[in-house]
């Protein structure tokens, strides 16, 4: 498969206009560092919700969640209801905290309750995490646009596409800060839904099959257990296989729905640049309820795509899966973009790949920007400036932008660098990565979310317990997975407890440690500063 000249066409017009929006949005430069990460708290409610589906959504959602709708059944849908409900958690109990102390980062709430060591370690843990995550996802991307350009995944192909993606990324975010990233990512949500849309109904028409067949297959899908339509899966399952039960979506997707809404700079900075706590919160619960619709669209795709491959008896076409097709490197949905998709449809696809993983690389930069000067520059710098603070504050504000600009190359080299260790690394190692990159981010959850309730919901815990437990539940998730369980004792290894689950035990267990802590001074004298 080669790109056509009607494919270079949408590719380069959809560039054009990413070009002139970006340009257009960074006509107004930040000129201090709460206008480059918070937009000075100006940002539209609507946009910000836009902003916010789009960074939930990556490249992985773009390629597995057909993958997922052809190899599973409605359940993922079903763990919308924990996205739903940790919403709620985090508008009640976060989301006004957070502007009631006009925090740049969410962990700075961390250094008003227990210390400033507190709140550089939940950055830094966040960090870790979150370079791990988008590496991977920047990775996935770059796989499928060297296949979609260049017809192959060689190394030189990927390492052209991670820099190409990481390129656009800083292009679009670096001059704007985050008022450039929430409107270039409302541009990359209404590229790929449109072009998920347009693939959901050329791969519609080109079956010719009523409803009620179409109904009838899913129901009754050869060599799969169970209906695809099935919704709500009640059966009791702690493995990976059962993750979408509705026992982990009630539990496991609270917590990290909870942690990604309320604890993960990634996505709170941008509730964070509405004008109140209220639009902040409208804009959440707005994009917890529209991840609903735009998932089942990635996952009717795969269904369709299980009828077209699957079930060739039902419809005239002959096409079958090449015995050659390897699932975990090339998506069934990337199978069919490079095998039956004509001109121009293909192109937009390429696009849609491209705006899926810009929408998360813009939002991993800037966010892993602003905890890197908030949280751990910015403290050293105004210390070293305390002297001259009146003559010299307006320079210090144009100094932490310029250092966020700097911040968010050096991630974009992090995440570049990530991404190329996952090329090589996947080479060597059995683990997917898909389910790598969606579940990662639980190594650093687990401790966040033991750290958060403790600073919420009692009086107790210290900076030194703080530390240990962010330690701690990233130790006690390690330790959980299978491939550490085999190195300790073959007999463990048969435990398989799905990552949900690992976010319930490890956060319990930070939780505990942090809450053994005597009470923080700091935290004692804030309470009687609030009296």
């Amino acid at each position: 498969m080669q790109l056509t000249l009607v494919d270079w066409l949408v590719f380069c017009s959809y560039f054009f206009v990413l070009a002139l929006l970006a340009w257009w949005v960074n006509q107004k430069r930040a000129q201090n560092s709460s206008d480059y990460f918070l937009g000075a708290n100006t940002m539209p409610a609507a946009l910000v919700a836009i902003s916010v589906l789009a960074t939930s959504q990556s490249a992985a959602t773009f390629l597995g969640g057909p993958d997922l709708g052809f190899r599973g059944n409605l359940s993922y849908l079903a763990s919308n209801i924990g996205a739903v409900l940790a919403a709620f958690f985090v508008m009640r109990f976060l989301i006004p905290r957070y502007y009631a102390l006009k925090v740049t980062t969410v962990y700075e709430l961390l250094e008003q309750r227990f210390s400033a060591s507190a709140k550089s370690h939940a950055g830094q843990m966040y960090l870790f995490g979150r370079v791990f995550a988008s590496g991977a996802r920047l990775f996935m991307a770059a796989l499928a646009v060297s296949m979609l350009l260049f017809n192959h995944i060689d190394a030189s192909g990927v390492m052209i596409s991670v820099a190409l993606l990481a390129g656009i990324g800083l292009l679009c975010t670096m001059a704007g800060g985050i008022r450039s990233v929430i409107y270039t990512d409302a541009l990359q949500c209404v590229v790929y839904v449109t072009a998920a849309l347009v693939v959901l109904v050329y791969l519609y028409n080109s079956l010719s099959l009523p409803w009620p067949v179409l109904l009838e297959a899913l129901r009754h899908p050869l060599e799969q257990d169970g209906s695809k339509l099935l919704l709500l899966d009640f059966s009791v399952d702690f493995s990976s296989s059962g993750v979408f039960n509705i026992w982990s979506a009630l539990t496991g997707f609270v917590l990290l729905n909870i942690a990604a809404f309320g604890l993960d700079q990634d996505m709170t900075q941008r509730v964070l640049t509405c004008k109140t706590p209220q639009q902040g919160a409208k804009a959440l619960l707005s994009s917890a309820l529209l991840v609903i619709p735009v998932m089942l669209i990635f996952i009717l795709i795969g269904f369709l795509l299980y009828i077209f491959y699957q079930r060739a008896d039902l419809h005239q076409g002959s096409a079958m899966l090449a015995d050659s097709f390897q699932g975990e490197k090339v998506t069934v949905f990337m199978y069919y973009v490079l095998n039956e998709l004509p001109s121009g449809l293909r192109g937009l696809v390429v696009v849609g790949v491209i705006a899926a993983a810009l929408s998360t690389i813009t939002s991993g930069l800037n966010s892993m920007a602003s905890v890197l000067v908030a949280d751990l520059y910015a403290p050293w710098w105004r210390k070293r400036q305390s002297a001259g603070v009146a003559q010299q504050s307006a320079g210090s504000e144009r100094h932490l932008v310029r250092a966020g600009q700097l911040a968010m190359l050096l991630t974009a080299l992090a995440l570049s660098l990530m991404a190329v260790l996952c090329y090589y690394w996947q080479q060597y190692s059995d683990m997917p990565l898909l389910a790598f990159a969606l579940s990662v981010m639980v190594f650093s959850y687990s401790g966040l979310l033991g750290v958060f309730f403790t600073a919420l919901f009692t009086r107790r815990g210290n900076s030194r317990s703080v530390t240990a437990a962010l330690l701690t539940g990233f130790g006690v998730t390690l330790v959980l997975q299978p491939y550490v369980l085999q190195q300790i004792s073959p007999t463990l290894a048969a435990l398989d407890l799905g990552f949900t689950w690992q976010l319930c035990l490890g956060s319990l267990v930070a939780f505990l440690v942090c809450v053994s802590g005597s009470p923080a001074k700091v935290a004692a004298d804030a309470l009687a500063t609030s009296r």
